[in-house]
């Protein structure tokens, strides 16, 4: 099988915070799962950085856009590692490849007689004077009444036209803009009404995409789908390719998305690779994302690829609700937020992967506090998985001189694990991670009390058979846990089967453990609870900066 993820592409201009790594780890989940099912992975993203909040942003910095985007790019790719991001391909939107892509792209919508020519109304600051992008355009959203941006409005979801808002403002210098008439491209989407409703029917009857990317959609639908601009006044972008019209560029929310077409064309050049495998109808593609991109890739995309005459359409919409923060929303304006290469620079990757699964905002929003993180590793990573290990493996070096014993495995707890494997897989499969994650920790909570039960320490003097028995279960117990937990603890499961000289993983029962363990290192140190005050001061003294 042929598994395509996509990761949605982080604007280029600020550092990533937990919001954006909550809302994208779960692409990295399925493409380690998928390829311990043996199953040939393609896992794409990105670095946005053709927008305009870079842009914004080199203005409040006085320097090139360039400078910022390269500087982001470079952060996130690294944060992206350091976390365990194991993409096939992480790459921006503003290499020459991409550009190219995008055109062609463009060039057959044209052909195709998607895309045509419309004079518009566009609102122009005369004290910048200039057209402005969307996003330098707020004001009130016309639909629900709160804040807005001029593409967006993140309360309601509404997909705006900067010139409805309403108290209209120029983000650059706040001033009330007018509205001119210019030439754009328009993107013919109502014409691809019917077919995106029975993509939306067909992921609803079969659950493959998330609540919120399905009520999302049809409500988009059912309000009648209408044509959007593809084309913008903007300085820095794609250039249409269209003679007379190259000043003009290509509206981001086109470009963007068709990053995961342009992606990996240029991983299958890089590597030598077939990429058409994974633009088949049979393949399976996931598309992993915050529920602000949801019209984008359950609308925008498949409409785009509808249009090239790709078979290909999205198959699961991984669409995540919102991460908070101290029972706030996250602020990157107010720098309410944890930032991801400060946390790197304390904690234990697994850690921060783990706390955002187990509480993952998949159906509603959910909440980071620092008393809750810290609990949880000092608990649930260190008490409970950390201790298990240790304390298995140190019994092993301290009473078997490092060899494991040879015994008989319980039949009853082989069918526990097989059990758990086909849970969890199933799970992951329909993009329920948190669910998954807590069924194996099940497995471990389960196997520490079978330790306790057994009281090996006791039965090392009283019943030597027993021990070697017990021992053996649990050593059993700890090799497919470590392959269990590998999509979501990388690091650590790495360690485990460094310790029990597993060089490869997979996702099926593993009954096989080595003759002998490596040298025992603790999978994870306790946090002094004092931190979480020294955390929290932290933010507050951050914010007030």
């Amino acid at each position: 099988m042929n598994i395509f993820i996509g990761g949605a592409w982080p604007y280029a201009n600020g550092s990533l915070h937990l919001g954006h790594i909550a809302s994208l780890l779960p692409g990295d989940i399925l493409a380690r799962y998928w390829r311990q099912k043996g199953e040939k992975v393609l896992y794409v993203s990105g670095s946005d950085c053709n927008g305009t909040p870079i842009a914004i942003r080199a203005k409040q910095e006085g320097v090139a856009p360039k400078e910022i985007a390269d500087r982001c790019h470079q952060e996130f790719a690294d944060n992206f590692k350091r976390l365990g991001f194991s993409y096939d391909y992480y790459t921006r939107t503003d290499t020459e490849h991409h550009h190219q892509t995008v055109q062609k792209i463009f060039l057959e919508l044209l052909n195709n007689g998607y895309i045509y020519k419309k004079w518009i109304e566009q609102t122009f600051c005369t004290t910048c004077n200039q057209f402005l992008p969307d996003r330098y355009v707020e004001g009130t959203c016309p639909n629900c009444g709160q804040p807005a941006r001029g593409d967006q409005c993140d309360y309601c979801s509404a997909i705006l036209d900067p010139v409805d808002l309403l108290e209209k403002k120029c983000k650059i210098c706040g001033s009330t803009p007018s509205v001119k008439q210019t030439e754009h491209f328009y993107f013919s989407l109502q014409k691809f009404e019917e077919p995106l409703k029975q993509l939306v029917e067909e992921a609803r009857r079969n659950s493959f995409w998330r609540d919120n990317a399905i009520q999302l959609s049809e409500r988009y639908i059912e309000e009648g789908l209408k044509d959007r601009a593809v084309s913008r006044d903007l300085p820095v972008g794609i250039s249409v390719p269209v003679q007379g019209y190259e000043e003009k560029k290509i509206y981001v929310w086109i470009e963007a998305v068709s990053g995961y077409f342009s992606a990996s064309k240029k991983w299958a050049l890089d590597t030598g690779s077939d990429d058409e495998e994974f633009w088949r109808k049979e393949a399976v593609s996931y598309y992993v994302h915050g529920k602000d991109n949801i019209p984008f890739h359950t609308i925008i995309w498949p409409a785009i690829l509808l249009g090239i005459h790709q078979q290909k359409l999205p198959d699961h919409i991984v669409s995540n609700e919102y991460l908070t923060l101290e029972k706030k929303k996250i602020s990157t304006s107010r720098n309410w937020a944890v930032w991801v290469p400060d946390i790197l620079e304390r904690y234990h990757p697994d850690s921060i992967r783990y706390f955002l699964t187990i509480n993952a905002p998949e159906n509603r929003d959910t909440d980071f506090s620092w008393r809750e993180f810290i609990y949880s590793h000092n608990s649930e990573l260190l008490g409970g998985y950390g201790n298990l290990v240790n304390r298995t493996l140190k019994f092993i070096n301290k009473y078997y001189r490092s060899e494991i014993p040879q015994s008989s495995i319980d039949p009853t707890i082989k069918n526990k694990i097989s059990f758990v494997y086909d849970t969890a897989g199933k799970l992951i499969e329909a993009g329920q991670f948190k669910r998954a994650l807590e069924e194996i920790f099940e497995l471990v909570r389960f196997t520490n009390k079978y330790f306790d039960v057994q009281k090996p320490w006791k039965q090392i003097v009283e019943d030597e058979a027993g021990c070697g028995h017990t021992i053996l279960n649990c050593t059993v117990m700890i090799v497919n846990l470590a392959q269990l937990l590998a999509p979501f603890l990388p690091f650590s499961s790495k360690q485990v089967n460094g310790m029990l000289g597993q060089e490869e993983l997979h996702w099926n029962y593993i009954d096989s453990v080595p003759h002998e363990i490596g040298e025992v290192i603790p999978l994870f140190e306790r946090i002094d609870l004092s931190v979480i005050e020294r955390e929290i001061e932290r933010l507050n003294d951050q914010m007030n900066q």
